[in-house]
């Protein structure tokens, strides 16, 4: 079981930072933004969906640690993605 929720927290973090990238007006995946309001809101959630998988698998510190580090590698991960697939559009 914990393996499961492990794997959820990182999907829901991987779709929370993806709606806060697509919500994003500089962001590079569709011609145009996801409206920011609701996609914002969407992420949020997620992330704390993710938050509390993380939480309930792991322990506090260590949770919120691999949930951090999680996050900040998939923020600086997903433009570079974006910058990739424009540049092989080409």
């Amino acid at each position: 079981m914990s393996s499961l929720s492990i794997a959820l927290a990182l999907l829901f973090a991987l779709l929370g930072c993806g709606a806060l990238y697509l919500a994003s007006p500089n962001q590079r995946w569709r011609a145009k933004p996801l409206p920011a309001w609701p996609t914002r809101l969407s992420a949020s959630l997620l992330l704390l969906a993710s938050l509390c998988a993380f939480t309930r698998t792991l322990g506090g510190v260590s949770a919120v640690y691999t949930f951090g580090s999680w996050v900040m590698l998939l923020l600086v991960a997903l433009p570079y993605l974006g910058a990739l697939r424009r540049g092989a559009a080409r």
